[in-house]
């Protein structure tokens, strides 16, 4: 799919739009660009003002590495964002605008040390008879986990225990071989140390991409951006890139408008919709006017395991060894013993960057998605967890950086043997401190925001008393990462808001996703 045109969108917008809108959203985020999505279709104007030159945030693709080569900057596989109803019910329609997403099968691969592997397939036959090969009863395991997670009642004593515990406490009890316990910890891989208790639901949710596999858009994750971005467009809404908010206009005690970097303000006849990180927003009005609690709780907020990416331009994807031939996979994962995936934690609370067999994730979604490099070429994605704060200090990642890249490169060589040297045209790197710089809402390399630990989850995400996506100050809504339920590509808080601003405008979601248009 073609990169959005910018400069010729800017100069279409700036030279036809009006300066009165409904609403004006600070950040064009996939959540906000779904918020906007809805209040547009509700027939209400808005104005969406990107600080950086193009859209997405977190979701957007682009040449990281070299011409041709088309690298998703943060996000990659788009599985919450199925079962929204945005999609799932076409409350909006993206596919008229270009919106297909592709479905990879096999779904993921971890070999381990001693040649031994499991494959996970849509066909959960197939996949037991992979676990089975290790162990059988650990096969029985998941089978049953599966049956269970189909059955998620948070009201029932079974899942208020489970909730209640710690994934790895879910894991270690019911599974017994240490290489599919690996299997169930990496995959997906953990944001949050899974012996951290109330992450028990993150035992199951290796079962989501079993139900429908971890699509991707096709062209790229940007994709979605992209599709929301021409629907918002489509009606009547304005966007424009390069346009950092600096400040909120608070007048007679409500919030109307914003200022921006370069001078210009806008105003809003109805509200200001921020996805602006709270770390950052709460600085953009006077102190007195978001209230001791709300402060409180901005100066407590705690960042998350932070990712470090590396992405890479080659003539090959990894290959590996299994039964029978060789296996591309779109989605793998590497991890040497559960005991090195739960050391993820203490090193993020150490601060100590832990090169050494660091769990992998690995991504070359141009094994199923060709569009997204030169014909015969790939892209591939390799990610790990550190920890931002590092005992020298953040500023330390720009020394060990190059470093630690290449111990990821050696370890997925182990089980990648053709990803040699001149089979690499390219790369790419990404500490925690470089997502922070890319994008300020990767606060402290939080692609996700921040911890959605105990503290901040739920009712009490971003803090408590302020669950609601409204902001302390009259006029002023939140959407975003930082609001509940939290980070990862599931268009669900960009909904949520638009739920209760549609309701305070007098209408309601429910009316609006049924509108044709």
């Amino acid at each position: 799919m073609a990169p959005l045109a910018l400069n010729t969108l800017n100069f279409q917008i700036q030279t036809t739009a009006p300066d009165r809108f409904d609403v004006v959203v600070a950040g064009a985020g996939h959540n906000s660009l779904v918020t906007a999505a809805y209040l547009a279709k509700a027939g209400f104007r808005c104005l969406v003002l990107e600080g950086r030159p193009t859209f997405g945030g977190g979701v957007k693709t682009t040449e990281l590495t070299l011409r041709g080569f088309r690298h998703d900057v943060c996000s990659t596989a788009h599985n919450s964002i199925q079962e929204n109803p945005m999609l799932r019910d076409r409350e909006i329609d993206l596919a008229q605008y270009g919106l297909e997403y592709v479905v990879p099968d096999p779904v993921y691969h971890m070999p381990f040390s001693d040649g031994s592997y499991i494959t996970q397939w849509l066909d959960l036959d197939r996949t037991c008879s992979e676990i089975a090969k290790i162990s059988r009863r650990d096969a029985a395991a998941y089978r049953r986990m599966f049956y269970e997670s189909e059955k998620i009642d948070p009201t029932s004593k079974f899942w208020q225990r489970r909730s209640a515990m710690s994934a790895w406490d879910i894991i270690r009890d019911n599974i017994e071989d240490d290489r599919c316990r690996c299997f169930m910890m990496g995959c997906p891989p953990p944001t949050e140390p899974v012996n951290d208790p109330l992450t028990g639901r993150g035992a199951y949710s290796i079962f989501g991409q079993q139900r429908r596999s971890r699509p991707i858009p096709k062209g790229g994750s940007g994709a979605l951006t992209e599709a929301l971005v021409k629907f918002i467009e489509a009606h009547d809404g304005v966007l424009l890139v390069n346009k950092p908010v600096t400040q909120l206009i608070v007048e007679g005690g409500k919030c109307t408008g914003v200022e921006c970097a370069d001078g210009s303000s806008y105003r809003a006849d109805k509200a200001i919709l921020s996805t602006i990180h709270i770390k950052h927003l709460v600085d953009m009005a006077p102190r007195d006017l978001w209230g001791q609690d709300f402060i409180d709780g901005v100066q407590t907020w705690k960042a998350e395991v932070s990712m470090f990416a590396t992405n890479y331009a080659t003539t090959e994807p990894p290959i590996f060894a299994v039964q029978g031939g060789m296996l591309p996979s779109t989605n793998s994962g590497m991890m040497a013993s559960s005991e090195r995936g739960l050391q993820i934690g203490f090193d993020h609370a150490r601060g100590v960057a832990n090169a050494n067999e660091a769990p992998l994730a690995v991504h070359f979604t141009t094994v199923t998605d060709p569009t997204r490099a030169p014909a015969g070429m790939h892209t591939i994605k390799v990610i790990s967890w550190h920890p931002y704060n590092l005992k020298e200090g953040p500023q330390h990642w720009d020394v060990i950086r190059t470093e630690v890249a290449d111990a990821h490169l050696s370890y997925l060589r182990r089980f990648a043997r053709n990803l040699t040297d001149d089979k690499i045209l390219g790369r790419f790197i990404q500490s925690p401190l470089d997502l922070e710089r890319m994008n300020p809402h990767n606060w402290h390399g939080s692609c996700h925001a921040g911890a959605q630990s105990p503290a901040q989850a739920g009712a009490l995400r971003p803090m408590p008393g302020w669950s609601g996506y409204h902001m302390p100050i009259p006029g002023l809504y939140q959407t975003g990462a930082c609001t509940a339920p939290g980070g990862s590509v599931s268009g669900v808080p960009g909904r949520n808001a638009a739920a209760v601003m549609l309701k305070d405008f007098g209408t309601s979601l429910e009316e609006v996703a049924k509108k044709k248009v």
